[in-house]
Formats: structure tokens, C-alpha cells, sequence
């Protein structure tokens, strides 16, 4: 029999020992996080720049933030891809079909936003989702509450707003997204737009969801995660070194009262602005949060950025186009237009309150 080598030894491990192999995960990552801060000031004392210039400044941002963006990313992602091998697209559509395919308005909204938060589901998964949801006989409001919380207020933007920022800030954006989500998608069912959906996607012939049994043993639950974080965080990463670069030149470069001035409390037109702006943007929860941070800290307004933050996440400029396979244009503008609007109020309401 073949001894094998200490590299097949260590692959194998999640899959003889799972329990051990998640303990010692978890010790090796807290190690990493909690190295963080001294090593970057460590690699910055190190250049041949002075700590305390612009260059300096951003420097240290970026070599700090970058790794503890991305280790925050990949735990949530590996922790969030175990959770979600209990909820696959058939079991999330069964539950919110409800047991005889009819569900009570208000009631669905809130469970679908809430799934929203647990699931994995981006812009890119909009269409076939939209369709699956359609054909087990979802409301249209409810689905589109599903639509609007999935990408806004999933796991990945929860865990780096806490790991940024704190408890209180990610349950603020946490009650503020499940609250448009919820709202949004029950002032859609209650116009009763289905009618504006496309022929093709109103003729399918429904079908009833079901959900499968899933037995998967806690190996295959740890594999879930790692291949959850080889699609997430492979896609992501590029946006993130794209928002810490421009947080870190904000940071490093922008003046605190310039942007106090066009984005602070002062300014009652920087809400709407900041949602301009952020609506034809193309990024994610990961991408945007650095960018935000750096904001914050240079004198914006949190409802200000809170309102950029929702819509470049919620209304994406992609997302739209996806879902003009299967919408209308007067669905999709007022889809568009109520979400936009829950945004506003949600700036408006922060900046006047904080």
C-alpha cells in the first residue's frame, strides 16, 4: 500500500477529519486577521515613502485593507457555501410557493426578502431564477422582493459592513435593505403588473416546486464551501482591488472638507446624486464597501453613502438589462423607479435623523 505524501495527507483532512480540519481553519484564519494591521504598517515603514504623506496614506489603506477584505470574503463565502447546500434554488423556490403554491401578501414579502440574505444568488442568475420563480407560482411582488434582497442584503455585505464597520452599522443596512426589499415587493403585487411580464414568460406551463431531501455529510458540506469561494471570490476579487484602490486614493488624497461638501448632511442634493451615480455603476457588495469606507472617513454622510452603496448593489445598470428578457419596460420602470425611491427616503431619512 502506498504511504501517502504530507501534501495528500493535508487535502485529504476536511474529508477524514472535518471537524478538526474546520477548528484548526478557524485558529490559522483568526491568526492571519489579527496580524493584519502590524504587518501593513510594518510593509510601509519598510518603502522608501514617509507614513504620514498622501502616498503613505493610501498605501497603508490598500495593503491593509486588501487581505482584510478578501479574508473576511473568503470566511463568510466558505461559512454562507456550507449554510446554503440546504438551500437550493428548488428548495428556496418550494418555500416560497408555500405548500398548496399560493402565498399571503406581506407575509411572503418579509420570508422572501429574508431568503434573499442566505442565498447566493446574483445579477447574472436574475433571468433563470425569475423564470423558476414564475413557473411554481410565486407572486410577482413576492419575487421581486426576493429579487431586491438577494443581491443587496446577502452575507457577503453583511459580514464586511461588520467587519468594517461594526455591529451597528451592518444591522442598520440590514433593517434598511430588508425594509425596500419587503416594501418594494408588495407595492409590486399590489399594482397587479403581471400582465407587463413578456408572452413568453406568461404562457410557460407551471410546475410545481418542490424541494429534495439533501443528506450530504459535513465533507461535503466543507466541499460546498471551497467551491463556493473558488466561484465567488475568483469572480469578486478583481472589483475588490478596484474599490480599495480608489478608497485608498480617496483616503490618501481627498480632502476631508471637499468631500464634506458635496456629500455631507449640508448638501440636500447629494442623495439623489449619489443614486445617479451609483445605478449605471457595475459592481458588488465586495467592490463598493471599501469605496464607502473611505468615504465615511472623509466627512460623508452616512445616509449619503448608504443610498450610493444600495443602489449600485440593487440597481445595477446589468441587472436591468438581464431582466429586459423577461420584463417589459413599464415593469421594469416601475420596478426601477419604487426601488429608487425606498433609496431616497432611506438617505433622506439618515442624514436628517444622524
Amino acid at each position: 500500500m502506498t504511504e501517502l505524501t504530507l501534501s495528500q495527507r493535508t487535502l485529504l483532512l476536511p474529508h477524514l477529519y472535518p471537524r478538526a480540519f474546520l477548528l484548526v481553519a478557524a485558529v490559522v484564519w483568526w491568526l492571519l486577521y489579527q496580524s493584519l494591521a502590524p504587518a501593513s504598517e510594518a510593509l510601509v515603514a519598510a518603502l522608501p515613502v514617509d507614513r504620514e504623506s498622501h502616498l503613505g496614506g493610501a498605501l497603508q489603506f490598500f495593503l491593509y485593507d486588501t487581505p482584510k477584505v478578501l479574508l473576511l470574503l473568503t470566511l463568510v463565502v466558505f461559512v454562507m457555501g456550507m449554510v446554503n447546500s440546504y438551500f437550493t434554488p428548488e428548495r428556496t423556490r418550494a418555500l416560497l410557493a408555500g405548500r398548496d403554491g399560493q402565498t399571503r401578501e406581506g407575509v411572503a414579502n418579509v420570508m422572501a426578502a429574508s431568503l434573499g440574505i442566505v442565498t447566493p444568488f446574483c445579477s447574472c442568475s436574475a433571468v433563470p431564477l425569475f423564470i423558476g420563480f414564475v413557473q411554481a407560482g410565486v407572486p410577482l411582488g413576492v419575487t421581486f422582493s426576493f429579487l431586491i434582497s438577494a443581491p443587496m442584503v446577502n452575507e457577503v455585505a453583511l459580514a464586511l459592513l461588520f467587519g468594517l464597520f461594526g455591529w451597528k452599522i451592518a444591522a442598520l443596512y440590514l433593517g434598511l435593505g430588508l425594509t425596500v426589499a419587503i416594501v418594494a415587493g408588495w407595492i409590486m403585487g399590489r399594482l397587479k403588473m403581471e400582465r407587463h411580464l413578456e408572452d413568453w414568460v406568461r404562457e410557460m406551463p407551471k410546475v410545481a416546486a418542490a424541494a429534495a431531501d439533501s443528506a450530504l455529510t459535513l465533507s461535503e458540506r466543507i466541499d460546498a464551501g471551497f467551491a463556493s469561494v473558488r466561484e465567488i471570490v475568483g469572480k469578486v476579487w478583481p472589483y475588490i482591488l478596484a474599490g480599495i484602490t480608489i478608497g485608498a486614493a480617496i483616503h490618501g488624497w481627498v480632502p476631508q472638507d471637499f468631500m464634506a461638501s458635496i456629500m455631507g448632511k449640508d448638501a440636500w442634493w447629494s442623495v439623489p446624486a449619489a443614486v445617479l451615480i451609483g445605478v449605471p455603476m457595475y459592481t458588488n457588495a465586495a467592490g463598493v464597501i471599501p469605496i464607502v469606507q473611505a468615504l465615511l472617513a472623509k466627512g460623508a454622510a452616512l445616509g449619503t453613502v448608504l443610498a450610493f452603496m444600495m443602489s449600485v448593489i440593487a440597481l445595477s445598470l446589468p441587472e436591468v438589462i438581464i431582466l429586459r428578457k423577461v420584463l417589459k419596460l413599464p415593469l421594469i420602470a416601475t420596478f426601477v423607479g419604487i426601488v429608487a425611491t425606498g433609496i431616497l427616503i432611506v438617505g433622506f431619512v439618515f442624514n436628517t435623523v444622524l
